[in-house]
């Protein structure tokens, strides 16, 4: 058998507060901070016997989340959620207030459960089914219950799209340049979100513009798959679409939501973090960043290259 070997690989333009050794063996990876009270990536499991690593050739897709992303838009999305529950006067068991999620909820909720109907079918379940001037009384029945659920979610989108036509919302850091240098090396681009459709299409028009989001080789929403985030769904569809294997494709996510469907569907993923994902854990991601700003397409190429998959 070969001797053991270890290899030293430090991420290029990593963050300061993630600078790190990538160490990897036949029978060990991990990926450790030199901050001990930062993110670590640690994946110590033993290979299977008889199992082959292989190395994955070429970066030929990137993938991007939206909500989180491109756009740091969760706290857009709790005002407008909020919005509307005060607009239908939807009110809980056993408050006579309607409904509002305050931001620590809202942070937990919407990084445990993808997408907008989800969020609020588990909530009324959880809570009770509310009153609301669309039904006086709680609805009893699958029907009533789902007229209530897009009833309101539909509200949200029209209002989530006024709060982003407002023009005070602008993409994340590098997101722009990261996909420009990803177009112009030839390389596949593409968006996968669980959000409604239509607000996805918004706010890619207003946030990146007509001739990138048309440019896009794959665009992908909630409203297009029957599984949301993480059930790996929307990015196994998006490989098929793309005609790129998985370990070809790398993936940018926000959340340990967005990770897991990533790395169900067999996709390397990178996160850049926002301050309610910030303490998730992110130990399956091949790299840990703030934001894009530092982050170049060679850096992602090399990141993919080192990734060892045991079969």
């Amino acid at each position: 058998m070969a001797s053991h070997s270890t290899l030293l690989f430090s991420p290029p333009n990593l963050s300061p507060k993630f600078s790190s050794l990538l160490h990897y063996s036949p029978n060990s990876f991990s990926f450790q901070t030199r901050n001990p009270s930062s993110i670590s990536l640690t994946n110590t499991k033993k290979p299977r016997q008889g199992s082959v690593c292989v190395v994955s050739a070429t970066l030929q897709a990137l993938i991007f989340d939206c909500d989180g992303v491109i756009l740091e838009s969760e706290h857009l999305h709790r005002q407008a959620y909020n919005d509307a529950f005060a607009h239908f006067n939807v009110r809980c068991p056993p408050s006579s207030e309607p409904l509002n999620w305050d931001l620590e909820f809202y942070d937990v909720l919407q990084n445990t459960i993808g997408g907008g109907k989800p969020k609020m079918r588990w909530y009324f379940k959880e809570h009770g089914w509310p009153s609301s001037t669309v039904f006086e009384t709680p609805p009893e029945g699958d029907e009533e219950r789902a007229k209530l659920i897009d009833t309101l979610q539909d509200w949200k989108t029209e209002r989530y799209k006024d709060i982003i036509k407002s023009g005070t919302v602008k993409p994340r850091p590098g997101v722009l340049r990261l996909m420009d240098e990803a177009k112009a090396a030839g390389r596949k681009l593409a968006v996968c979100s669980a959000a409604t459709k239509s607000s996805v299409v918004l706010c890619l028009e207003n946030l990146i513009g007509m001739d990138r989001f048309t440019g896009l080789d794959c665009f992908l929403a909630g409203d297009d798959v029957k599984e949301k985030k993480p059930d790996p769904l929307i990015y196994v569809t998006a490989a098929k679409k793309l005609g790129i294997s998985e370990k070809d494709c790398l993936v940018v996510e926000d959340s340990v939501i967005g990770l897991q469907a990533a790395t169900k569907a067999g996709m390397s993923c990178i996160i850049t973090y926002t301050s309610s994902t910030a303490d998730q854990d992110f130990s399956d991601a091949v790299a840990i960043y703030p934001d894009l700003s530092n982050v170049k397409l060679s850096d992602l190429d090399a990141l993919l290259q080192k990734v060892v998959a045991a079969s």
